[in-house]
């Protein structure tokens, strides 16, 4: 498959979920919402405080696998951009957190989810918030614009991750602080897994190695890596997501592969991460 392909599968997948929300069909992100989307990775990750006044449909269009700007320290009158920002609800969260004097941009490319994220602004009454239209691969921002760079779950379904944290570093001013949530695996990925566009677009084929990511970070020029685990799959975990992928399981018959077998080599695999980094001061 090219990175076409995934471009197209991917915007397929979260407009689609965009229209549902839109239409009334529900999303997942907290223990109070149900719906499609729901599952082991996107679950219980805000708390109610958290949401409180927030549009139902920013909260159901959370679609990611942490909370970043829980954990991104966020201070009063900085600028965050939100890398695949969705249904806004990272955006928003940041927005309150640096204030008035702050901005917070939301960055997609699927105009379903931009389109549902300005109508989550405006109902929310959040005026230091902008989406923007683009590519994570190619950020419309200037160089040294923004204070953080956060993200939930989307660089992992980039074809072009080096891409990714060069534009991240470019964007960033000195000191600024790289702070996102995503999936990483400890060890290889299966090759049927890989080759998913399924399990591509759900965030398990295109993820990377644990110290891979480490090192295509320090690659870009970042500094002070770190990747915290913060929940670990389980066989049962990854079970619940690859049911909803026909095609996947279609080509595992085919092969004449178990998948019990991939699943039990996938058990405690597969874990969402806090990653942080650092731009040097000196650069």
């Amino acid at each position: 498959m090219s990175d076409q392909d995934i471009v197209t599968s991917v915007k397929e997948k979260y407009g689609q979920a965009a229209l549902r929300i839109t239409s009334g069909g529900g999303g997942c992100c907290d223990s109070q919402s149900s719906g499609i989307e729901c599952g082991p990775i996107t679950s219980n990750l805000y708390a109610a405080d958290e949401t409180a006044g927030l549009p139902a449909e920013a909260i159901q269009a959370s679609l990611g696998c942490g909370n970043p700007v829980a954990l991104a320290e966020l201070k009063p009158g900085e600028t965050v951009l939100d890398l695949g920002s969705g249904g806004g609800i990272d955006v928003l969260l940041s927005a309150k957190r640096v204030g008035p004097t702050g901005k917070a941009y939301g960055l997609d490319m699927t105009d379903e989810m931009l389109a549902l994220a300005r109508e989550n602004q405006q109902n929310a009454g959040v005026e230091n918030a902008e989406f923007l239209k683009g590519a994570i691969e190619a950020i419309p921002l200037p160089d040294a614009s923004v204070d953080v760079v956060i993200s939930n779950c989307v660089i992992n379904l980039s074809a072009d991750k080096r891409r990714v944290f060069a534009e991240a570093f470019r964007v960033l001013r000195p000191g600024g602080r790289f702070a996102v949530s995503d999936i990483v695996v400890k060890g290889e990925v299966p090759v049927p897994i890989r080759k998913s566009m399924e399990a591509w677009a759900g965030c398990f084929a295109g993820v990377l190695e644990e110290d891979e990511y480490r090192t295509l970070l320090a690659e870009a020029g970042f500094e002070e890596v770190e990747v915290e685990p913060t929940r670990i799959y389980r066989a049962s975990d990854v079970r619940q997501v690859f049911e909803g992928y026909k095609t996947l399981l279609q080509e595992i018959e085919r092969q004449g592969l178990r998948l019990e077998d991939l699943l039990t080599e996938a058990d405690g695999k597969y874990r969402s991460a806090f990653i942080r980094a650092v731009k040097p001061m000196r650069r």
